[in-house]
């Protein structure tokens, strides 16, 4: 999914973070969800099967990985293109894991 698509769509689709803590707490896409990608095997029962699920990571690669086993599961599943580099490049908004103040990409 485009960065532009998804901001458009951010209320109907569930965005799944899998990057790691420290990529996490430097900035994440707003109502984004962390559950790193080591993790989410493990959990990935947190996530709802009727809803569309996107994932994102720094670049898309990790994420890309993700969307793929989730689709294996039965879930829509998608990967968001060129990451949150894509995303942040467009200008759509970063923030801290608190809202307070604007995140950046590690």
């Amino acid at each position: 999914m485009e960065p532009k698509d998804l901001y458009e769509q951010r209320d109907q689709v569930q965005l799944i973070d899998v990057r790691e803590s420290h990529e996490w707490q430097a900035g994440r896409i707003p109502g984004a969800r962390w559950i790193p990608m080591n993790e989410l095997p493990d959990r990935v029962g947190e996530v709802d099967g009727q809803r569309q699920v996107v994932t994102v990571c720094r670049s898309g690669s990790r994420s890309g990985e993700m969307a793929e086993f989730l689709s294996g599961r039965g879930y829509r599943a998608e990967n968001l293109n060129g990451g949150i580099q894509a995303w942040a490049e467009q200008d759509l908004p970063v923030r801290t894991p608190d809202d307070e103040q604007p995140g950046k990409v590690v």
